[in-house]
């Protein structure tokens, strides 16, 4: 990749090298998928078979995460200014990169702040705006881990204490590099249940399934990246009872990559300009997906534009 040269070595974002390996692991993912739908189960016939791709959905998903490299990097690189200020002028000290705890501070705190960022995505409808894209496939496999959305909705924000804790800048985004290809192999369903030490410790492929699940049980659950024990901790787990339904409550009916991720900014807008007074504008913004107010909530109407994750 010689366009990297052009950046220092700390800089070369390692989710660029893992990219062919990506690209790898769906082909041989999608070329089983063919070759076992005749196993399907045919009284399942409404829903996708297990593993399942179908064409239009991976490309779509493919190109919203071409775009996110992209849009992803642009506010990287503008991360990185307020980063390397933080750290140069108001960390109390700044931890060597040489040393092995350095690593084990900015990898494990990447994850315990990707969990906090990711599970405010679900309760707060405006991040819930950026986050949906992600979650509107009605499959679930590698394809789906590259369904990635392209504003960052203040996730960079969620980083500043590493910094201000004397992580360096270039480690942070290095260690969520880490956690992001690390999260790509727990999107399929061609795997089942691990040893049971690793499915207590680490996120795997069953317990990510059910945060993908748009079943009752499932919703909002399992939020952790590499680590599953935050979820664990705060209440947040559940483990695999069934295979999921995945998608959307409210399934959307496109292929359109820029209505998958602009389409419920526009729901929020329409929320707002029909809502009575500044409270309840402020519910549709910053109220949990599907929030609805006092009175509509008394009169049982459903939301206009979704309905709870």
């Amino acid at each position: 990749m010689e366009f990297l040269d052009i950046l220092p070595p700390q800089m070369r974002d390692p989710v660029l090298f893992a990219v062919p390996f990506f690209l790898l692991l769906l082909i041989i993912e999608w070329t089983a998928a063919r070759k076992l739908e005749h196993l399907r189960d045919p009284a399942d016939s409404a829903r996708p078979g297990t593993g399942a791709y179908l064409t239009r959905d991976s490309w779509a998903s493919i190109s919203m995460g071409l775009v996110s490299i992209f849009t992803m990097g642009a506010w990287k690189f503008l991360a990185l200014l307020g980063y390397a200020a933080i750290y140069a002028y108001l960390a109390p000290w700044q931890l060597p990169a040489t040393q092995w705890y350095t690593w084990v501070i900015a990898i494990v705190g990447v994850d315990v702040l990707f969990y906090a960022y990711h599970r405010t995505a679900h309760r707060v409808r405006l991040i819930w705006a950026t986050h949906q894209a992600h979650h509107s496939s009605q499959y679930f496999n590698f394809a789906t881990a590259l369904r990635q959305k392209w504003n960052n909705s203040g996730e960079i924000l969620m980083w500043i204490p590493l910094p201000l804790l004397g992580v360096p800048p270039w480690m942070v985004f290095v260690s969520f590099s880490i956690s992001l290809i690390y999260q790509f192999w727990i999107h399929t369903e061609r795997i089942g249940t691990l040893w049971r030490p690793i499915e207590f410790v680490f996120n795997t492929p069953s317990h990510h399934r059910v945060h993908h699940g748009m079943d009752p049980e499932y919703l909002d659950k399992n939020y952790g990246g590499i680590l599953i024990i935050w979820d664990r901790l705060f209440g947040t787990f559940q483990p695999e009872l069934f295979r999921p339904h995945y998608g959307l409550t409210k399934p959307v009916d496109t292929f359109n990559i820029w209505t998958l991720q602009t389409r419920e900014y526009a729901a929020i807008g329409r929320d707002v300009r029909a809502a009575r007074g500044i409270h309840d504008k402020l519910g549709y913004i910053f109220g949990p997906p599907g929030w609805l107010p006092e009175g509509a909530r008394r009169a049982g109407d459903q939301p206009r534009t979704y309905v709870p994750r």
